[in-house]
């Protein structure tokens, strides 16, 4: 079964599209989900975070999500060390669910596709691309955030123009070309492959969907 990436900058539609894949039959993973999940329910991992970074990051059963992204939020030496622990978890989980799966393909949905390190393996990944302007307006909104402090995120992740270099397809959203059309149209392609066990027919770097 073949296993895609799907990512873009905080604001960029990412999950609007995977929304969209998932609508078309195609298993849908997201990753924060999946991270989120382990480091309150697995045992070890539970542990290891309890190690590194003190009792306060759990209150009672729960992760005490608020406290912990204080401590790493500006500290890029615990930021590393809390990746650490919690990407290799997530990867691994990842692996064994989409093996569960029955369908031509499955798309894992992960912001930190490539800093993560969970690329490796995939058979391509998805870019969303969308102009900074409209990601900062749609960051505000959504989180009730100032400018301001979306901008400090956005400072945390990978240049989206990098990132974008980085994939094998692209979809643009930028409110003026239909995402639908595009996600219908790299369906079809991945598909495809798929049927035919073609492993890099419909990969071109730079392709972009719109």
């Amino acid at each position: 079964m073949r296993k895609y990436g799907l990512t873009g900058g905080m604001g960029s539609g990412k999950s609007t599209v995977g929304k969209i894949f998932s609508v078309l039959g195609i298993p849908v993973l997201q990753a924060d989900a999946v991270a989120k999940d382990l480091m309150e329910n697995d045992p070890a991992l539970r542990a290891q975070i309890t190690a590194a970074f003190g009792a306060e990051a759990y209150s009672g059963k729960q992760l005490n999500r608020k406290w912990l992204a204080q401590q790493v939020f500006n500290h890029p030496s615990a930021l590393e060390q809390l990746n650490a622990l919690v990407h290799p978890a997530s990867i691994a989980a990842g692996w064994a669910w989409a093996e569960k799966q029955n369908a031509p393909y499955v798309i894992k949905e992960a912001a930190l596709v490539f800093e993560s390190g969970s690329s490796a393996g995939l058979d391509g990944v998805i870019g969303v691309s969308s102009p900074k302007a409209l990601r900062l307006q749609r960051v505000m909104h959504r989180d009730q955030v100032t400018r301001e402090e979306v901008l400090a995120r956005m400072d945390k992740q990978l240049d989206e123009s990098l990132k974008m270099k980085l994939c094998d397809w692209v979809i643009v959203n930028n409110n003026q070309t239909s995402v639908l059309e595009q996600v219908l149209a790299l369906d079809k392609r991945l598909r495809a492959d798929a049927l035919s066990g073609n492993t890099n027919a419909s990969v071109d770097p730079q392709n972009q969907m719109g």
